[in-house]
């Protein structure tokens, strides 16, 4: 019995490969570093209930907006929490936000976007309706979707995924189109394989490259719309310390407390920095244009 070609890579063989540097390629400084930033600034928000001084919820009327000391490392708020507290346990939620953000963007996409490339018929109808939510900007649609469901943290990741999917339908769509004329495609649709296997063993692996480099920007990119919404009032719950809320809360208290907004946009734009500079390194190894200059 003839057999089938799977793809030129098995997909096991792409997942080990994509953390595999190519040959000749360097790392420079500016990538380790923020590596090391990413990765100092998620266990610290992870580990952070195991080390703050207070709780972060824990209001203090004695303690309003009193200077850094050896008691309040950051000072305190307007309620009299520790803002050192508050800030590394607000790295938590922003965190999941991004995370959960970009992994649900990029799992929905991705299987959109299959069919887009694969099922000519289902094309033109997918991605009239992609472009329709690509035309409304992504604040004000998120802005809107947390309206209707209220403020909440599953309300938050909903309002960023919606306007992330089409950019992920999109570039999944890109690649589907020129890997289904490939040979082995070809020749697993004539042998008479079933689309589910095409889809998944055939053409799946070939995008596994580009949605990790778009992944960590829509991860980057959910932290900060995470931030303009809670800044605006329309993120998740006050109650819950996340950088964007507490920044928001302290921004009528600038002028006498400029550390209120200054430490958690610190942490958030090491954050976003650190996650789109190891996105733009991922993209460099991964291309394969940039493999072919390099060689």
């Amino acid at each position: 019995m003839t057999e089938i070609p799977t793809s030129r890579h098995s997909a096991f063989q792409v997942l080990t490969g994509l953390f595999s540097l190519p040959a000749g390629a360097r790392i420079g400084a500016g990538p380790i570093i923020a590596a090391v930033i990413l990765v100092a600034i998620v266990l610290a928000s992870v580990l952070a209930p195991l080390y703050v001084p207070y709780d972060p919820l824990a209001m203090d009327a004695t303690s309003r907006l009193q200077a850094s000391s050896s008691a309040h490392l950051l000072g305190t708020d307007p309620y009299g929490r520790d803002t050192f507290s508050r800030v590394m346990v607000g790295g938590r939620v922003s965190l999941l936000i991004g995370i959960g953000a970009a992994a649900v963007s990029v799992a929905i996409g991705l299987m959109i976007g299959l069919v887009a490339g694969f099922f000519r018929a289902a094309d033109g109808v997918i991605m009239r309706i992609m472009d329709s939510l690509m035309a409304i900007p992504a604040i004000l649609l998120a802005i809107a979707l947390v309206a209707l469901n209220g403020p909440s943290l599953t309300s938050v990741i909903i309002a960023i995924t919606v306007p992330e999917v089409p950019r992920v339908v999109r570039l999944v769509r890109s690649v589907i189109l020129s890997a289904r004329e490939e040979p082995y495609v070809e020749a697993a649709i004539a042998l008479g394989s079933s689309m589910p296997k095409i889809l998944i063993q055939h053409l799946m692996p070939n995008t596994f490259a580009p949605l990790i480099v778009q992944g960590t920007y829509i991860c980057a990119s959910a932290i900060l719309i995470e931030a303009i919404l809670s800044f605006l009032g329309a993120g998740v719950s006050t109650e819950i310390p996340t950088w964007g809320n507490i920044m928001a809360e302290g921004r009528t208290y600038f002028q006498i407390k400029p550390g209120l907004i200054f430490w958690p946009g610190l942490m958030l734009s090491l954050c976003i920095l650190a996650i789109n500079l190891l996105g733009d390194t991922a993209r460099d190894l991964l291309d394969p244009r940039m493999k072919k200059r390099e060689g």
